[in-house]
C-alpha cells in the first residue's frame, strides 16, 4: 500500500490549474499502488486552498502552519515537508513542474535520501514511469527503488482533477522547522501585472521568436494579435537573449512547457528547444518566410509568409469576425 502526498502550490489561497494536474496524478498513482492521496498546503491563506482541494477526491488535506511558510522559501518549505512525509509515512511525494516544484522537489529529495524521478509524463501500473529526455526526443521508463519517492510530473501530460463526492478531512499541523537551519530570508516579491491570461494556463498562445527583430515590434506585430485573440504572449529562447522581452515569457526546454489548445508560432525557426515545450499544443499554426524552418514539422498549419504583412492581416480578418 503507497500513499501519495502532493504538494499544493498556491497563492495567497488561490491555486491555478497546474495545482489541479498534480492532485489529478497523485489520485492516478494513488489508485496504482493501492494507496490513499493526501494532499499538503502551506503558506498565507492556505487554509482557503484546503478547503477547495477538500473536494477534489483525496482523502485527507493537511495545512502546515509556521511563520517560515507564509512566503515560499525552498530551505523552510524543504525541511517541513521532509518532516511530514516521515511522520505521515507516504511513499510518494509529487508536485508539479513549475517553477517551484522545480526548486523544491530535489531539495526534498536530498533530505529524504529518496530518488527522484523529475518532468514524469505517464504513470505505469507497475509503479514504474515514463518522463522525457534529450528535448523530449526519447521517452525513458525509470524504476524507483529507495523506500520514499519523490517526483515531479509535466502539467501538459495529466489532465486537472475535478471536483468529486463529499469534503475531504482539513488537518492543521504545526510544521517541524529548526529555525537555526534556515539559510533564505524572504526580501520582496516582483509580479509583472497584465491583462492577459498566464502562458501556462492559456487555451491561446502567440509567440515570437528572432525574426520580429526587435522588442518594439512584439508589441506593434504581435501584442495586437494576442489580444484580438484573447491570447497569452510566449517567446523562443532567441528572442529572450536578444533582450526583445523579458525571459518569463520564454516557451522551451529551460522555459515554460505549454500545450494549449491554439499555438501560434511567429518568426520562429524551430530549434529543438523550443519544440521540447510547444509540440503537444492541440493546434499549431507556424508563420516563417523560411519554408525550410524546423517548426513546419509539427506545424498543422504553415504560412510561408513575410510576418509584418502576414501578421496584421491575420490579426485584421480576426477583428472582423470579432465584430462582424
Amino acid at each position: 500500500m503507497g500513499d501519495v502526498l502532493v504538494f499544493a502550490e498556491h497563492r495567497a489561497g488561490s491555486f491555478a490549474r497546474t495545482t489541479l494536474v498534480a492532485v489529478n496524478a497523485g489520485l492516478e498513482l494513488a489508485r496504482k499502488r493501492a494507496g490513499r492521496c493526501l494532499v499538503v498546503a502551506a503558506g498565507e491563506n492556505a487554509g482557503q486552498a484546503a478547503k477547495e482541494l477538500a473536494r477534489y477526491g483525496v482523502a485527507q488535506v493537511v495545512v502546515l502552519e509556521h511563520p517560515a511558510l507564509a512566503r515560499y522559501l525552498a530551505d523552510a518549505y524543504a525541511q517541513a515537508l521532509a518532516a511530514l512525509a516521515r511522520r505521515l509515512g507516504v511513499e510518494f511525494v509529487l508536485a508539479t513542474a513549475t517553477a517551484v516544484g522545480k526548486d523544491l522537489m530535489p531539495r526534498l529529495a536530498a533530505r529524504l535520501q529518496a530518488a527522484m524521478a523529475s518532468e514524469v509524463v505517464a504513470i505505469l501500473d507497475d509503479g514504474a514511469f515514463v518522463r522525457p529526455m534529450y528535448a523530449g526526443n526519447v521517452l525513458a521508463t525509470v524504476e524507483m527503488t529507495s523506500p520514499l519517492k519523490v517526483l515531479t510530473v509535466r502539467a501538459t501530460a495529466f489532465d486537472p482533477a475535478q471536483p468529486s463526492g463529499e469534503p475531504a478531512p482539513i488537518e492543521r499541523r504545526d510544521a517541524e522547522i529548526a529555525p537555526d537551519a534556515l539559510k533564505m530570508q524572504f526580501v520582496a516579491f516582483a509580479e509583472t501585472k497584465s491583462d492577459r491570461p498566464q502562458l501556462t494556463e492559456a487555451r491561446i498562445v502567440v509567440s515570437g521568436g528572432r525574426g520580429l527583430k526587435s522588442g518594439e515590434n512584439f508589441k506593434t506585430v504581435l501584442e495586437p494579435l494576442a489580444d484580438e485573440l484573447g491570447a497569452a504572449l510566449g517567446a523562443s529562447r532567441a528572442a529572450v537573449d536578444a533582450g526583445f522581452v523579458p525571459n518569463d515569457l520564454q516557451v522551451g526546454q529551460t522555459g515554460k512547457v505549454v500545450a494549449p489548445e491554439l499555438y501560434i508560432a511567429v518568426g520562429i525557426s524551430g530549434a529543438i528547444q523550443h519544440l521540447a515545450g510547444m509540440k503537444d499544443s492541440k493546434v499549431i499554426v507556424a508563420v516563417n518566410k523560411d519554408e525550410e524552418a524546423p517548426i513546419f514539422s509539427v506545424a498543422d498549419y504553415a504560412m510561408v509568409a513575410d510576418l509584418f504583412k502576414a501578421v496584421p492581416e491575420l490579426t485584421e480578418q480576426v477583428r472582423k469576425l470579432k465584430h462582424g
